[in-house]
């Protein structure tokens, strides 16, 4: 993930991370928002990939995204 918005939600962009990834605290949430905010790409795993509502909360951030699927089964 990265971000390119010129003033950015960081209170929106900690809860969005929280709320799609898995094992993610609400501090760790903000430290990886600060590290994305720094100009860093940021990498989390996501609960449920087809959670189609959280990646539009992420576009509407300006937040880039890859969905790279695991091989891990």
């Amino acid at each position: 993930m990265s971000c390119d918005a010129q003033r950015p939600d960081k209170r929106a962009i900690a809860k969005c991370i929280a709320e799609i990834s898995l094992n993610i605290s609400d501090s760790l949430a903000y430290e990886l928002t600060a590290i994305l905010l720094e100009g860093d790409a940021v990498d989390i795993e996501v609960g449920d990939k087809n959670s189609g509502s959280a990646l539009r909360t992420l576009g509407k951030l300006s937040i880039d995204y890859e969905i790279i699927e695991s091989t891990n089964v």
